[in-house]
Protein backbone atom coordinates (compact mmCIF):
# COMPACT_ATOMS: atom_id res chain seq x y z
CA UNK A 1 0.00 0.00 0.00
CA UNK A 2 1.12 3.69 -0.96
CA UNK A 3 -0.67 5.97 1.72
CA UNK A 4 -0.08 9.36 3.53
CA UNK A 5 -0.69 10.75 6.44
CA UNK A 6 -1.10 14.99 7.25
CA UNK A 7 -0.50 16.84 10.41
CA UNK A 8 -1.47 20.38 10.79
CA UNK A 9 0.11 21.74 13.87
CA UNK A 10 0.27 24.99 15.41
CA UNK A 11 4.00 25.49 13.98
CA UNK A 12 3.90 22.99 10.68
CA UNK A 13 1.59 20.81 8.71
CA UNK A 14 3.79 17.84 7.87
CA UNK A 15 3.01 15.46 5.51
CA UNK A 16 4.12 11.54 5.87
CA UNK A 17 4.13 8.88 3.09
CA UNK A 18 4.45 5.24 3.37
CA UNK A 19 4.69 1.80 1.25
CA UNK A 20 4.59 -0.98 2.74
CA UNK A 21 5.95 0.73 5.97
CA UNK A 22 8.92 2.23 3.79
CA UNK A 23 8.89 6.20 4.16
CA UNK A 24 8.60 7.68 0.53
CA UNK A 25 7.56 11.03 1.98
CA UNK A 26 8.68 13.59 4.52
CA UNK A 27 8.09 16.97 4.63
CA UNK A 28 7.31 19.90 6.58
CA UNK A 29 5.97 23.13 5.62
CA UNK A 30 5.20 26.08 8.02
CA UNK A 31 1.58 26.78 8.97
CA UNK A 32 1.63 29.99 7.73
CA UNK A 33 2.61 29.22 4.30
CA UNK A 34 -0.08 26.57 4.13
CA UNK A 35 -2.25 29.92 4.78
CA UNK A 36 -0.89 31.72 2.13
CA UNK A 37 -0.93 29.19 -0.44
CA UNK A 38 -2.66 25.55 0.04
CA UNK A 39 -2.02 24.89 -3.31
CA UNK A 40 1.32 23.90 -2.42
CA UNK A 41 0.58 20.89 -0.42
CA UNK A 42 -2.02 19.79 -3.04
CA UNK A 43 0.67 20.01 -5.22
CA UNK A 44 3.11 17.43 -3.44
CA UNK A 45 0.71 15.25 -3.14
CA UNK A 46 0.34 15.14 -6.48
CA UNK A 47 3.41 14.97 -7.09
CA UNK A 48 4.02 11.62 -5.69
CA UNK A 49 0.51 10.01 -6.67
CA UNK A 50 -0.09 7.01 -7.09
CA UNK A 51 -1.30 6.94 -3.89
CA UNK A 52 -4.26 4.30 -2.41
CA UNK A 53 -5.09 6.31 0.88
CA UNK A 54 -4.26 10.14 2.02
CA UNK A 55 -5.84 10.68 6.13
CA UNK A 56 -6.36 14.09 6.26
CA UNK A 57 -6.14 17.03 8.24
CA UNK A 58 -8.99 16.63 10.43
CA UNK A 59 -8.45 19.21 13.58
CA UNK A 60 -10.96 18.46 16.56
CA UNK A 61 -12.18 15.65 14.23
CA UNK A 62 -15.56 13.83 12.82
CA UNK A 63 -16.72 10.20 12.32
CA UNK A 64 -14.66 8.95 9.61
CA UNK A 65 -15.66 10.47 6.34
CA UNK A 66 -14.57 10.61 2.67
CA UNK A 67 -13.51 14.27 1.23
CA UNK A 68 -16.10 14.06 -1.07
CA UNK A 69 -19.10 14.50 1.49
CA UNK A 70 -18.06 16.79 3.23
CA UNK A 71 -20.04 20.10 4.41
CA UNK A 72 -19.97 23.09 6.06
CA UNK A 73 -20.96 21.71 8.98
CA UNK A 74 -18.57 19.31 9.18
CA UNK A 75 -15.66 21.73 8.42
CA UNK A 76 -17.28 23.85 11.20
CA UNK A 77 -16.79 21.19 13.86
CA UNK A 78 -13.14 20.21 12.78
CA UNK A 79 -11.68 24.07 13.26
CA UNK A 80 -14.96 25.52 15.67
CA UNK A 81 -14.38 28.49 14.77
CA UNK A 82 -17.45 31.12 15.25
CA UNK A 83 -18.52 33.11 12.19
CA UNK A 84 -17.31 36.48 13.56
CA UNK A 85 -14.35 35.35 14.77
CA UNK A 86 -11.02 35.62 12.29
CA UNK A 87 -9.50 32.50 13.46
CA UNK A 88 -5.68 31.56 13.59
CA UNK A 89 -3.21 30.92 10.21
CA UNK A 90 -3.74 26.74 11.40
CA UNK A 91 -7.51 26.51 11.49
CA UNK A 92 -8.15 28.92 8.61
CA UNK A 93 -5.27 27.68 6.16
CA UNK A 94 -6.92 23.92 7.36
CA UNK A 95 -10.07 24.52 6.30
CA UNK A 96 -7.98 26.40 2.94
CA UNK A 97 -6.58 22.86 2.23
CA UNK A 98 -9.63 20.87 2.88
CA UNK A 99 -11.31 23.06 0.23
CA UNK A 100 -8.76 22.22 -2.07
CA UNK A 101 -8.11 19.09 -1.34
CA UNK A 102 -11.81 18.02 -2.01
CA UNK A 103 -11.43 18.90 -5.77
CA UNK A 104 -8.39 17.02 -6.31
CA UNK A 105 -9.51 12.88 -7.33
CA UNK A 106 -7.74 11.56 -4.38
CA UNK A 107 -8.93 9.58 -1.91
CA UNK A 108 -8.63 11.38 1.04
CA UNK A 109 -10.33 10.48 5.06
CA UNK A 110 -11.01 12.98 7.76
CA UNK A 111 -10.73 11.11 11.16
CA UNK A 112 -11.79 11.15 14.31
CA UNK A 113 -11.12 12.66 17.37
CA UNK A 114 -10.48 11.30 20.89
CA UNK A 115 -13.82 11.62 22.04
CA UNK A 116 -15.73 10.01 18.79
CA UNK A 117 -14.10 6.57 20.29
CA UNK A 118 -16.42 4.13 21.27
CA UNK A 119 -13.75 2.61 23.52
CA UNK A 120 -14.39 5.58 26.41
CA UNK A 121 -17.17 5.52 28.53
CA UNK A 122 -19.69 8.17 28.33
CA UNK A 123 -19.70 8.99 31.48
CA UNK A 124 -16.06 10.66 30.54
CA UNK A 125 -17.08 12.38 27.49
CA UNK A 126 -19.55 14.83 29.59
CA UNK A 127 -19.47 18.25 29.11
CA UNK A 128 -16.02 17.83 26.68
CA UNK A 129 -15.28 18.37 23.30
CA UNK A 130 -11.21 18.31 23.44
CA UNK A 131 -10.18 14.91 24.66
CA UNK A 132 -7.51 14.93 22.46
CA UNK A 133 -7.71 16.43 18.60
CA UNK A 134 -7.72 14.19 15.44
CA UNK A 135 -3.66 14.47 15.48
CA UNK A 136 -3.58 12.71 19.44
CA UNK A 137 -5.73 9.72 17.91
CA UNK A 138 -3.03 9.53 15.50
CA UNK A 139 -0.24 9.56 18.10
CA UNK A 140 -1.58 6.98 19.98
CA UNK A 141 -2.19 4.91 17.02
CA UNK A 142 1.75 5.61 16.33
CA UNK A 143 2.37 4.53 20.12
CA UNK A 144 0.86 1.75 20.20
CA UNK A 145 2.19 0.28 16.93
CA UNK A 146 5.67 1.71 18.16
CA UNK A 147 5.56 0.45 21.74
CA UNK A 148 4.12 -3.18 20.33
CA UNK A 149 6.67 -3.69 17.40
CA UNK A 150 9.86 -2.35 19.98
CA UNK A 151 8.71 -4.69 22.95
CA UNK A 152 7.61 -7.83 21.20
CA UNK A 153 4.11 -7.65 22.30
CA UNK A 154 0.26 -8.02 20.70
CA UNK A 155 -1.64 -4.74 20.95
CA UNK A 156 -4.10 -6.14 23.20
CA UNK A 157 -0.93 -6.17 25.94
CA UNK A 158 -0.17 -2.43 25.55
CA UNK A 159 -1.34 -0.11 28.32
CA UNK A 160 0.12 3.18 28.18
CA UNK A 161 0.12 6.77 29.05
CA UNK A 162 1.21 9.12 26.03
CA UNK A 163 2.41 12.73 26.57
CA UNK A 164 2.13 14.76 23.75
CA UNK A 165 4.29 18.06 24.91
CA UNK A 166 3.70 19.94 21.49
CA UNK A 167 4.33 24.11 21.00
CA UNK A 168 1.35 24.80 21.71
CA UNK A 169 -0.78 22.48 23.33
CA UNK A 170 0.64 19.19 25.84
CA UNK A 171 -2.21 16.58 26.17
CA UNK A 172 -2.48 13.33 27.35
CA UNK A 173 -3.95 10.20 26.21
CA UNK A 174 -4.77 7.10 28.46
CA UNK A 175 -4.46 3.59 26.45
CA UNK A 176 -5.59 0.34 27.67
CA UNK A 177 -5.16 -3.35 26.48
CA UNK A 178 -4.15 -0.90 23.16
CA UNK A 179 -7.43 0.93 22.80
CA UNK A 180 -7.92 4.25 24.00
CA UNK A 181 -10.18 4.60 26.93
CA UNK A 182 -9.53 8.55 28.19
CA UNK A 183 -8.21 11.38 26.94
CA UNK A 184 -7.06 15.57 28.43
CA UNK A 185 -6.62 17.73 25.50
CA UNK A 186 -4.77 20.42 25.16
CA UNK A 187 -7.45 22.75 25.99
CA UNK A 188 -8.21 21.19 29.23
CA UNK A 189 -4.37 20.23 30.08
CA UNK A 190 -2.01 22.07 32.27
CA UNK A 191 -0.06 25.15 31.27
CA UNK A 192 1.35 25.06 27.38
CA UNK A 193 3.94 26.72 25.72
CA UNK A 194 1.84 29.01 24.35
CA UNK A 195 -2.00 28.09 26.05
CA UNK A 196 -3.04 29.09 29.36
CA UNK A 197 -4.57 25.10 29.41
CA UNK A 198 -7.81 24.54 31.34
CA UNK A 199 -9.36 27.90 31.60
CA UNK A 200 -10.77 28.59 35.26
CA UNK A 201 -14.60 29.40 34.15
CA UNK A 202 -14.47 32.89 36.10
CA UNK A 203 -11.76 33.83 34.19
CA UNK A 204 -13.66 32.76 31.49
CA UNK A 205 -16.89 34.83 32.50
CA UNK A 206 -14.42 37.89 33.76
CA UNK A 207 -12.94 37.68 29.43
CA UNK A 208 -16.51 37.95 28.52
CA UNK A 209 -17.04 36.90 24.91
CA UNK A 210 -13.45 36.37 22.94
CA UNK A 211 -11.34 35.26 19.85
CA UNK A 212 -10.65 31.42 19.24
CA UNK A 213 -7.04 33.51 19.55
CA UNK A 214 -7.07 33.41 23.41
CA UNK A 215 -6.54 29.56 23.44
CA UNK A 216 -3.24 30.25 21.79
CA UNK A 217 -2.22 32.67 24.61
CA UNK A 218 -1.32 32.74 28.73
CA UNK A 219 1.15 29.88 28.28
CA UNK A 220 4.88 29.82 28.47
CA UNK A 221 5.44 32.62 26.40
CA UNK A 222 2.46 35.35 28.00
CA UNK A 223 3.80 34.33 31.89
CA UNK A 224 7.68 35.19 30.48
CA UNK A 225 6.48 38.02 28.80
CA UNK A 226 9.41 37.64 25.74
CA UNK A 227 7.12 36.99 22.45
CA UNK A 228 10.41 35.64 20.52
CA UNK A 229 11.24 33.03 23.29
CA UNK A 230 11.89 29.41 21.39
CA UNK A 231 11.34 26.04 23.24
CA UNK A 232 14.71 25.16 23.10
CA UNK A 233 15.63 28.37 25.29
CA UNK A 234 13.10 27.66 28.00
CA UNK A 235 15.72 25.50 30.19
CA UNK A 236 18.40 27.95 30.23
CA UNK A 237 15.70 31.26 30.50
CA UNK A 238 14.20 29.36 33.70
CA UNK A 239 17.56 28.71 35.66
CA UNK A 240 17.96 32.41 35.34
CA UNK A 241 15.07 34.56 35.89
CA UNK A 242 12.61 34.21 38.07
CA UNK A 243 9.19 34.63 36.33
CA UNK A 244 10.38 31.52 33.83
CA UNK A 245 11.04 29.65 36.52
CA UNK A 246 7.78 30.04 37.63
CA UNK A 247 6.65 29.25 34.60
CA UNK A 248 8.60 26.42 34.51
CA UNK A 249 7.30 24.76 37.42
CA UNK A 250 3.66 25.08 36.39
CA UNK A 251 4.77 23.29 33.33
CA UNK A 252 5.82 20.45 34.50
CA UNK A 253 3.88 20.03 37.35
CA UNK A 254 0.91 20.64 35.16
CA UNK A 255 2.17 17.64 33.21
CA UNK A 256 3.01 15.51 35.99
CA UNK A 257 -0.68 16.56 37.84
CA UNK A 258 -2.49 15.09 33.88
CA UNK A 259 -0.35 11.99 34.19
CA UNK A 260 -1.57 10.89 36.97
CA UNK A 261 -4.67 12.09 36.90
CA UNK A 262 -4.81 9.42 33.87
CA UNK A 263 -3.85 6.95 35.74
CA UNK A 264 -7.06 6.62 37.02
CA UNK A 265 -8.13 5.24 33.76
CA UNK A 266 -5.78 2.96 32.76
CA UNK A 267 -4.28 1.56 36.61
CA UNK A 268 -1.35 -0.36 35.40
CA UNK A 269 0.55 1.33 32.34
CA UNK A 270 3.60 -0.23 30.80
CA UNK A 271 5.22 3.17 30.60
CA UNK A 272 4.82 6.77 29.85
CA UNK A 273 5.32 7.97 26.30
CA UNK A 274 6.59 10.83 25.74
CA UNK A 275 5.99 12.41 22.25
CA UNK A 276 5.93 16.02 20.86
CA UNK A 277 8.50 18.92 20.01
CA UNK A 278 8.88 19.96 23.42
CA UNK A 279 9.85 16.62 24.74
CA UNK A 280 13.25 16.32 22.15
CA UNK A 281 14.80 18.90 24.61
CA UNK A 282 16.73 17.28 26.61
CA UNK A 283 16.25 19.35 29.67
CA UNK A 284 12.50 18.62 29.50
CA UNK A 285 12.72 15.66 28.69
CA UNK A 286 14.81 14.81 31.55
CA UNK A 287 12.94 16.62 34.17
CA UNK A 288 9.36 14.89 32.79
CA UNK A 289 11.87 11.20 33.40
CA UNK A 290 12.27 12.81 36.61
CA UNK A 291 9.02 13.45 38.03
CA UNK A 292 6.80 10.24 36.18
CA UNK A 293 9.40 7.33 36.27
CA UNK A 294 7.50 6.81 39.54
CA UNK A 295 4.27 6.06 37.76
CA UNK A 296 5.75 4.08 35.19
CA UNK A 297 9.14 3.50 33.22
CA UNK A 298 9.41 6.85 30.52
CA UNK A 299 9.84 6.09 27.09
CA UNK A 300 10.45 8.03 24.26
CA UNK A 301 7.91 7.83 20.93
CA UNK A 302 10.22 6.34 18.62
CA UNK A 303 8.06 6.05 15.39
CA UNK A 304 10.03 6.01 12.36
CA UNK A 305 12.91 8.53 12.64
CA UNK A 306 11.06 10.76 10.39
CA UNK A 307 11.14 14.89 9.76
CA UNK A 308 7.55 14.38 10.04
CA UNK A 309 6.12 14.67 13.58
CA UNK A 310 4.45 11.65 15.04
CA UNK A 311 0.63 12.69 14.70
CA UNK A 312 1.67 12.57 10.35
CA UNK A 313 3.23 9.23 11.13
CA UNK A 314 -0.15 7.66 12.68
CA UNK A 315 -1.71 9.36 10.51
CA UNK A 316 -0.22 7.40 8.24
CA UNK A 317 -0.76 4.15 9.57
CA UNK A 318 -4.52 4.66 10.11
CA UNK A 319 -4.27 5.01 5.70
CA UNK A 320 -2.56 2.25 5.64
CA UNK A 321 -5.55 0.38 7.63
CA UNK A 322 -8.32 2.21 5.97
CA UNK A 323 -6.51 1.16 2.71
CA UNK A 324 -6.20 -2.76 4.02
CA UNK A 325 -2.37 -2.84 4.57
CA UNK A 326 -0.69 -4.14 6.94
CA UNK A 327 -1.85 -2.15 9.97
CA UNK A 328 -5.92 -2.79 9.22
CA UNK A 329 -5.78 -5.01 12.45
CA UNK A 330 -4.85 -1.86 14.28
CA UNK A 331 -7.07 0.00 13.12
CA UNK A 332 -9.66 -2.42 13.98
CA UNK A 333 -8.44 -3.31 17.30
CA UNK A 334 -8.68 0.54 18.11
CA UNK A 335 -12.06 0.79 16.60
CA UNK A 336 -11.59 3.83 14.75
CA UNK A 337 -13.81 3.24 11.86
CA UNK A 338 -16.62 2.30 14.59
CA UNK A 339 -16.58 6.13 15.89
CA UNK A 340 -19.65 8.16 15.65
CA UNK A 341 -21.26 11.32 16.62
CA UNK A 342 -20.02 14.81 16.96
CA UNK A 343 -17.43 16.59 19.44
CA UNK A 344 -20.65 18.43 20.90
CA UNK A 345 -22.73 15.69 21.46
CA UNK A 346 -21.90 15.67 25.13
CA UNK A 347 -22.29 19.32 26.21
CA UNK A 348 -24.52 20.02 28.19
CA UNK A 349 -23.83 23.93 29.53
CA UNK A 350 -25.65 25.95 27.93
CA UNK A 351 -27.22 26.13 24.70
CA UNK A 352 -24.17 24.88 22.51
CA UNK A 353 -25.98 21.55 21.37
CA UNK A 354 -29.20 23.08 20.21
CA UNK A 355 -27.10 26.45 18.77
CA UNK A 356 -24.35 24.61 16.46
CA UNK A 357 -25.91 21.39 16.08
CA UNK A 358 -28.84 20.33 13.39
CA UNK A 359 -32.08 19.02 15.22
Amino acid sequence: MRVVGIDPGTKSFDIFGLEDEKIFLDESIPTEEIDRDPDRLVKLLLDVVPIDVVVGPSGYGISLKHISQITNEDLFQIVLVKDDDVGLAVLTGLVKLIKKMKDTKLNIYLIPGVIHLPTIPDYRKLNAIDMGTADKLCCAVLAVYDYSRRHGITYDEVSLILVEVGFGFNAGIAIEKGRIVDGIGGSKAGLGFLTCGGLDMEVAYLLGSFSKNILFTGGVKTIIGDDKLTPEDFPKVAMINERANLAWEAFMEGIEKMVRALKTSVKNPKAVILSGRLSNIPEIYKELENRLSEIAKVEKLEGFHARAKAAAQGAALIADGLAGGRTSKLIEHMKITEASGTVLDHVYIGDIRSKYLRK
